[in-house]
């Protein structure tokens, strides 16, 4: 088995060697991977180790914490102060590219639907591309095709970024609504079963730059850019 933890403290390539080198001297560790940038450390194990065993054979200076306990620290936080970012990033895009029917000649549903895509995709895939391997490990925790192929992070983050540019430069519509609608059709259902059984998990959403847990909030997100897409399709095709 394989756990995803937060560690502070590492600021060197030698803190990462003192770390490992401490983490294997526990019985039962059979892999460790750890990153000072990131301030993770993934671990392999045979049996499930108390995180508190893990602190007791690292150095006071380092702090190790499960990823989920650092997320349900989270929870008495209000609504809005938890999604704060994803929720203003909503708002800028929904009045920004309001703004541009407004002052178009004429209002169109489905171009304020392109822009508004365009806008999402490019804008969520950017905070992805901030720290891509922070996004991969977050990824891999949930999302169903990640699961099986870890790289597919590496690759999502840049297929948004392909979405959200045919959609900003109007390429063919119904190619990019079929991908769009097939993409995230795919990703939601790692979502729903997340949130379906009540695990704490870092959405990775916004990358990692954002301590963000699975919510309802997290199946709107993807729900409202499969409706779009669909509806796109659909014009395309009717």
């Amino acid at each position: 088995m394989t756990q995803n933890y937060n560690l502070k403290g590492m600021t060197c390539g030698s803190c990462e060697v003192k770390v490992k080198t401490s983490l294997f001297s526990l019985n039962g560790i059979t892999s460790v991977v750890v990153s000072k940038e990131n301030g993770t450390a993934i671990i392999g194990m045979d049996r499930n180790i108390p995180t508190a065993d893990l602190q007791s054979v690292l150095n006071s200076k380092y702090k190790i914490s499960d990823k989920s306990e650092s997320i349900s620290n989270d929870k008495s936080n209000s609504f809005f102060q938890t999604y704060k970012p994803v929720l203003l990033i909503f708002l800028y895009i929904f009045c920004s590219t309001g703004l541009i029917e407004i002052i178009s000649d004429n209002l169109r549903v489905d171009r304020w639907m392109r822009h508004f895509m365009a806008c999402f995709f490019l804008i969520f895939s950017f905070f992805k591309l901030l720290n891509l391997k922070g996004f991969k490990e977050s990824y891999a925790m949930y999302d169903i095709v990640a699961k099986k192929f870890p790289n597919w992070g590496y690759i999502y983050a840049f297929i948004e970024l392909i979405i959200g540019i045919a959609f900003l430069i109007n390429f063919n519509r119904l190619i990019t609504s079929s991908i769009t609608f097939l993409v995230m059709s795919i990703s939601i259902v790692g979502v729903l079963q997340t949130v379906l059984d009540k695990k704490t998990i870092k959405c990775a959403c916004l990358g990692n730059v954002f301590n963000l847990p699975m919510s309802t909030v997290t199946i709107v997100e993807d729900g409202m850019m499969i409706i779009m897409s669909a509806v796109m399709l659909m014009n395309e095709l009717l």
